[in-house]
């Protein structure tokens, strides 16, 4: 790595007004958090008998999990196909995933009608091993800790030029146990994704007939995964242009050219499963039937395909407005597929509707106004960013 490719600390002022902004957004919504565990899931949020889970899973845990994919994109890159030139993107990717998947686990918990008997689940003896959402739940726990023991690099080349003697000696002890164990963490960071995301899609096919034909197929998970792969690329591509634009990094040209290079096998293979099996499965007519769900569907499938039309070229790829749009259409398609499959195509029947709550909505936000304020704290802190300031380029 270049020495101007090393991640460095932003610097600058810490609790600027924006960050301050997120952080009381981020405070209302711990109190309506509070307020939840209070008055119970029944006074705080729009569920029922026929939708137990809602926005806090739909969103919170399903699609949020998948945005913070972004890490285990670009490690396939970095580890699998041994595109070490990615290896910049690394670290703040891994900043969004931790994040991601720490807030996840938070709405589990919240989501969740007895979470104070979750001290059980170190229990082994008493799990289910029959199920499919126990699985997603280790996963996703492990997973938490597997990506900030991957970032605790950034936090000990931090205590090592620290001020503080003992800080120094922890640094300088630790540093070398940690990059010595990147190796094992991220081969435990690749699969431990892999189970969980299809795992989500295998979840639902537990739903049977209440799942609409047009998303119930035995191919789910492999879906799930595919289009998380997708968001987290998408994710990793507008992360980096919006660091660019507003921290007054160098834009990443080259590399996010070829993050979006990448997409494009991904794209074709997730439209061709998904069209070959509606085919197979004789859904092309409920497809074009036009009404809410067939609508829907249509609507994913022409997000994804605009996204890999905007991809094709490399002078397409290399239009940073171009690249961050396709990105933009990745997030929102991929994000409309798990929101459809958990929600809009989910049908307990006639009698039962759902619609998120004030608090669900309030609260799903403060997660996020919490994760983007910790976000811009962390890289101004610690060396997550890589690569030059804009002026110092110049």
């Amino acid at each position: 790595m270049n020495a101007h490719d090393r991640p460095q600390p932003l610097g600058g002022t810490i609790f600027t007004r924006p960050v301050l902004a997120l952080a009381v957004f981020a405070g209302m919504a711990g109190l309506l958090i509070v307020w939840r565990f209070i008055v119970g899931l029944g006074a705080s949020t729009a569920l029922n008998d026929g939708y137990p889970w809602g926005l806090w899973i739909a969103f919170d845990v399903v699609t949020g999990t998948a945005l913070s994919c972004g890490g285990y994109a670009v490690a396939l890159l970095v580890y699998i196909l041994n595109r070490g030139k990615y290896h910049p993107l690394m670290r703040p990717a891994l900043v969004t995933s931790a994040f991601g998947y720490t807030i996840a686990g938070l709405s589990v918990v919240i989501d969740v009608g007895r979470p104070w008997i979750a001290y059980k689940l170190p229990f082994f003896w008493h799990w289910n091993l029959n199920s499919v959402l126990l699985e997603v739940a280790l996963c996703i726990m492990t997973y938490t800790v597997v990506l900030w023991l991957e970032l605790s690099p950034a936090f000990l080349e931090w205590a090592r030029t620290s001020t503080w003697s003992a800080f120094r000696r922890i640094g300088n002890f630790g540093l070398p146990v940690a990059e010595k164990s990147l190796l094992w963490l991220a081969a435990l960071g690749m699969l431990l994704p892999t189970m969980h995301q299809s795992s989500l899609g295998s979840l639902m096919l537990l739903s049977g007939p209440r799942l609409h034909p047009l998303w119930n197929t035995s191919l789910l998970p492999l879906l799930f995964l595919l289009s998380c792969i997708a968001m987290g690329f998408g994710a990793v591509v507008m992360e980096s242009a919006l660091s660019a634009k507003f921290l007054g990094r160098k834009s990443e040209t080259d590399m996010l050219a070829g993050l979006g290079y990448a997409m494009l096998p991904l794209l074709g293979l997730y439209l061709g499963i998904r069209l070959i099996d509606l085919g197979v499965r004789g859904q092309f007519g409920p497809l074009f039937a036009f009404d809410m769900y067939s609508v829907m569907s249509l609507i994913e499938l022409a997000l994804f395909a605009a996204a890999g039309v905007m991809l094709l070229t490399d002078r397409q790829r290399r239009d940073a407005g171009n690249l961050f749009r396709a990105a933009m259409l990745l997030v929102l398609a991929g994000a409309l597929y798990r929101f459809d499959v958990f929600l809009v195509a989910f049908q307990p029947g006639p009698n039962w509707s759902y619609f998120p709550s004030v608090t669900e909505i309030l609260v799903t936000s403060g997660l996020v106004a919490g994760e983007i304020a910790g976000f811009i704290v962390l890289i101004k802190l610690f060396p997550i960013m890589a690569g030059e300031p804009r002026t110092a380029a110049a």
